[in-house]
């Protein structure tokens, strides 16, 4: 457990390169001309990508080794399965990076359909003008629902710690770029992989009636959302370069935009959700 100390500290790094990387290109050749690099909320979203990237991964690495302490018969039963040991480093990554993203797009989809899980993402959809940072602007208790759901599955691969490393990097890297002020759609791969011209209908502010719990769930692969008819890009085959008119949802003007309301209101209105479905 302590590579996963030591691989959440490699990380933030990782996380700084990434981020000024696709910061550069935001500036060399941005998508949306008239937007401003030091928009409103640059600075909490700031915050949110120290906070959500590193300090609350570092805390959240030493809860996981407590825990696999606390539950190391179960732990220990599963990691002895190790279906991945003794697989090439490529295969281990490709495999572990395929079934990741489709559990995340499970759970993202969960995060979205679930009224008590929406009010932590509300604080991800709450974004109205999108750029690379916007991919870190999420509530913490994101990061506790998307590994408490996919952590014994993910566990029992055995998987090298180096590899796990490499796929969060990549993971981020796919992130910013998605959120990012850029025009990408990676042509015919745009039906594998996510794109910023396709996630940025995920953040659309009026969705239609009929997609009104959600479109586009997808994290780093798009294909899921293809094959389970999630999928919503109305400029596809219209007007590449169209864009909603508007980010959001119905009735953000009701939410919290400071920072602290944004981190503690959520619990209030999660535990409402809770009650009203006893």
């Amino acid at each position: 457990m302590l590579d996963l100390i030591w691989n959440t500290r490699s990380y933030f790094f990782w996380l700084m390169v990434v981020s000024l990387l696709c910061a550069l290109a935001e500036r060399v050749r941005p998508w949306r001309q008239g937007q401003r690099f030091l928009r409103a909320e640059f600075f909490q979203d700031l915050f949110w990508l120290f906070f959500n990237g590193h300090y609350f991964s570092i805390l959240f690495a030493y809860v996981s080794v407590w825990i696999t302490h606390w539950w190391l018969p179960a732990i220990e039963s599963a990691q002895a399965w190790n279906l991945l040991a003794g697989w090439p480093l490529l295969a281990q990554g490709l495999f572990y990076f395929v079934l990741k993203d489709w559990l995340d797009w499970c759970v993202h989809n969960l995060l979205h359909r679930v009224p008590a899980l929406w009010e932590f993402h509300k604080v991800h959809h709450s974004i109205t003008e999108m750029d690379w940072i916007g991919n870190f602007r999420f509530h913490w208790m994101e990061i506790v629902v998307y590994q408490s759901l996919t952590y014994f599955p993910l566990v029992v691969l055995g998987v090298d710690p180096t590899v796990l490393l490499i796929i969060a990097v990549l993971n981020t890297l796919i992130g910013h770029l998605n959120h990012s002020n850029l025009d990408l759609t990676w042509g015919p791969l745009r039906y594998l992989l996510n794109s910023s011209r396709m996630h940025i209908w995920h953040h659309m502010h009026d969705l239609p009636e009929e997609r009104r719990q959600g479109v586009n769930f997808g994290i780093s692969l798009s294909v899921w959302d293809w094959l389970f008819r999630t999928a919503y890009w109305p400029s596809l085959q219209e007007r590449p370069s169209q864009q909603p008119t508007a980010l959001g949802f119905p009735g953000m003007e009701r939410v919290p935009a400071s920072l602290s309301g944004r981190m503690w209101s959520p619990f209030k209105r999660f535990w409402r959700k809770l009650r009203q479905v006893r």
